[in-house]
């Protein structure tokens, strides 16, 4: 059976950008500017996507397109020469894709419970809803403490929640379900992200937060934030799970893999951006630190909610988009394993969903739930099981898929990679070889040293 395609150039690069904006642009890149020093961080991540991001894009959608298969059988392909013992970077995908969505759902969870007890508090005495108050500033207070660290229940209730949402839309399928629903979802954010930017830049103070995020100090660009800017630029761009490698397995031979790599690593950049003027300005119109780390999205922004007019309304906007974000990618990582079981261990569709969401819910997010818990005093690696299932993911599985993959393309695929690149060598040029040396070389020394970075932290 002919595999599917997206319907368009537009559908994939929406699905992709889908795929890499999530919580990497929304809630990680913000806090992570927050704690390096505003604008130092920025211009360093916008110019290490151009430089490194969107060139590592290509090697995983060479590697998807040419082989049109799932992200372990795509080191591996039918009539493929080379050992197979490259297939283990494909696992190691895999293993990241089930770490980081053992993570990924709970923080959904808070998002989905955060939203119920705005809307909770914004029920009036007289049963109407009121969306033109402030969020009520105790519970913004509290929310942290008793809901994420406190009510495991009501958190694991939001949890399952999320995951019947992806079941519901990958059970139609990559084109019926993902595409469809992206389509829809990722329009909506925008509009989201939009209204948030607006409203926060009209605020009392506000330019302040703007010339944090906008003024570069250069004393603050060091080794140690160009290796967090790497990081992060890895973990915005979805690479390393095998993400990419599966989306692009569905694209057509007629496209273009550098304008689709580049178109997605432009939205990526400009969505993270946008995020950060969305944040900042609020933070100091409301007086309160910009690096407050990982809790500054569910600590220290509802706070900013509690004292801004029509509070509750756009507390329930802000945290939609969250919402979206995070639908959008946690169906396309989803999408990585099921494809696994179904086309190399040949379950039934529904089935390798079932078993794929059923199989994280119970061996991933209740275990993460439950570490700010009853569980927290279990540690791996001298961490919580929740930051634990975001180290190895993070730091160890997309660092050693992502330099897997390009080991591959530059020493195994060759000038297969080349001709995959140019569709055929109907597009000939020196970026294209520049491109070839850059896989080889340099790509591979990077994320060498992003792992050494990552061990030291242990």
């Amino acid at each position: 059976m002919a595999r599917q395609t997206w319907s368009s150039r537009l559908t994939y690069i929406l699905t992709v950008a889908g795929a890499t904006i999530g919580f990497g642009a929304t809630w990680r890149f913000p806090y992570l500017v927050g704690q390096n020093g505003g604008g130092a961080y920025v211009l360093t991540f916008i110019l290490v996507m151009l430089a490194v991001g969107i060139p590592i894009i290509l090697v995983e959608n060479v590697i998807g397109r040419r082989a049109q298969t799932n992200s372990v059988d795509a080191f591996l392909p039918e009539g493929a020469t080379h050992s197979p013992l490259w297939k283990f970077f494909g696992y190691s995908g895999l293993v990241g894709a089930f770490g980081i969505l053992s993570y990924y759902m709970p923080i959904g969870g808070w998002v989905f419970s955060y939203i119920y007890h705005v809307l909770l508090g914004a029920v009036g005495l007289e049963g109407g809803l009121d969306l033109s108050s402030p969020v009520s500033k105790a519970m913004t207070e509290n929310f942290y403490v008793d809901q994420i660290e406190n009510s495991p229940l009501t958190i694991t209730l939001c949890t399952a929640f999320f995951v019947f949402i992806n079941w519901v839309i990958l059970r139609k399928g990559v084109i019926a379900g993902i595409e469809r629903s992206v389509k829809f979802l990722m329009p909506l954010l925008f509009i989201c992200l939009v209204v948030m930017v607006i409203r926060n830049l009209t605020l009392d103070g506000a330019w302040e937060g703007v010339k944090f995020y906008l003024t570069p100090d250069f004393s603050k660009i060091t080794g140690k934030l160009l290796l967090d800017v790497l990081g992060q630029v890895f973990f915005a761009l979805s690479l390393g799970f095998g993400v990419m490698i599966t989306l692009s397995s569905h694209l057509s031979k007629k496209e273009s893999l550098v304008k689709t790599a580049t178109i997605t690593g432009v939205i990526n950049t400009v969505i993270a951006v946008l995020a950060g003027f969305m944040i900042f300005p609020s933070l100091f119109s409301a007086g309160l630190a910009p690096d407050s780390g990982p809790s500054l999205v569910f600590k220290t922004l509802p706070i900013a909610f509690s004292q801004m007019a029509f509070g509750n309304f756009f507390a329930i906007v802000f945290f939609l988009l969250l919402v979206i974000a995070a639908l959008t990618t946690s169906l396309t990582i989803y999408q990585v394993i099921i494809a696994v079981l179904y086309e190399k261990f040949k379950l039934r569709l529904k089935g390798a969903i079932n078993v794929t969401l059923l199989f994280v819910f119970v061996f991933g997010n209740l275990p993460c739930i439950l570490s700010s818990g009853p569980l927290k005093d279990i540690k791996f690696l001298n961490r919580s099981i929740f930051d634990a299932f975001d180290y190895i993911s993070g730091n160890i599985c997309f660092v050693i898929t992502a330099l897997g993959a390009s080991l591959f393309v530059g020493w195994v695929l060759k000038e297969q990679a080349l001709d995959e690149i140019t569709n055929g060598h109907t597009v000939q040029g020196k970026v294209y070889n520049l491109w070839f040396q850059f896989v080889r070389y340099v790509i591979p020394v990077v994320i060498v040293a992003i792992f050494a970075y990552g061990l030291s932290s242990l």
